[in-house]
């Protein structure tokens, strides 16, 4: 069982605190590979919150008090992200694996006794709670992603468009260190340019939730961990997601899938028809009015489709 560590998250250690998550608790949890930092708070069904890149638990801070209300939250930041552990480098990226992830949040939901929950997720942390519901179908009761479809559907069905517009999972897995060291150059401007992609203004994340972001964009550890993140999805990952396929392993819990009607993945897929294939349950959702961060830029709407669903 994993064990707590007895430490808020310190400014002393060179992290960021954070005023806002009102009433939640910022604590840091011991699984099998390290240290995960998360908070914690609300009342109610368990609810765990998995963010996606190149972002931290902090993207749910505008969500994630108000569903506090009916749901007990946890909200951790991924290996390789934020203020959790980061495994260093390997040829076969197998620490960055989905499966490993996976493995983590898990024991998260261990050490707080759930034996069943649900799950929201974005970007890559949807990756990871996809890989959660294959790996552990009776643990998850009720599954929410947030602008994706399956991985390896992305590649299978890769063309010029997504080449263009999605160039990152591809730059991102070139070997180590190039991209690292491109990136560790000028933090600020690729953090600009990667979540511009979308017309932005200069102000559009939280300034907490920004500074949380921008000081592990400045960290070379993670911009390693987000590199091998990409780089055991475009290997690894696909192996273990043939294998699951070819032997007709779906998600077996109700699915709520959103898409950002400004951004791509509904330019360039039918979401729901896709998802169909990979889940044997009740598959739901549909477009909200933002790009590609729906929980900060269009928050109302996804409270709404979450307490919907979830409830």
């Amino acid at each position: 069982m994993p064990l707590i560590v007895a430490e808020c998250f310190q400014a002393s250690r060179g992290e960021v605190r954070m005023s806002f998550f009102n009433d939640f608790k910022l604590e840091t949890i011991s699984v099998d590979g390290g240290d995960i930092r998360l908070r914690h708070g609300g009342s109610g069904p368990p609810l765990l919150l998995v963010h996606g890149n190149p972002q931290t638990h902090a993207m749910w801070h505008t969500v994630a008090p108000k569903l506090a209300q009916r749901f007990t939250l946890i909200c951790p930041d991924l290996r390789g992200y934020g203020g959790s552990f980061k495994p260093p480098a390997t040829p076969d990226h197998a620490p960055y694996a989905k499966r490993e992830m996976a493995s983590d949040l898990v024991q998260l939901m261990d050490h707080f006794g759930y034996d069943t929950f649900m799950i929201g997720s974005h970007d890559r942390g949807a990756r990871v709670a996809h890989r959660l519901a294959i790996d552990y179908p009776d643990r998850i009761r009720m599954l929410a992603v947030l602008d994706i479809i399956p991985t390896i559907e992305h590649f299978e069905r890769a063309d010029m468009a997504f080449a263009m517009g999605y160039y990152h999972w591809f730059w991102f897995a070139q070997p180590h260190p190039f991209p690292e060291n491109i990136i560790n150059a000028a933090p600020d401007d690729w953090f600009r340019a990667h979540t511009s992609r979308e017309p932005k203004d200069p102000d559009f994340f939280h300034p907490d939730a920004l500074s949380d972001y921008m000081a592990a964009a400045r960290n070379p550890d993670v911009i390693l961990g987000m590199c091998e993140d990409y780089r055991a999805a475009a290997t690894i990952d696909l192996e273990h997601d043939r294998i699951s396929r070819a032997a007709g392993l779906k998600i077996r819990c109700p699915l709520l899938v959103l898409w950002g009607a400004k951004g791509k993945i509904g330019q360039w897929y039918d979401p729901l028809a896709i998802w169909r294939q990979y889940c044997t349950a009740e598959v739901t959702g549909g477009e909200v009015s933002s790009g590609h961060y729906l929980a900060e830029e269009a928050p109302n709407d996804v409270l709404s489709h979450f307490k919907s669903f979830f409830s």
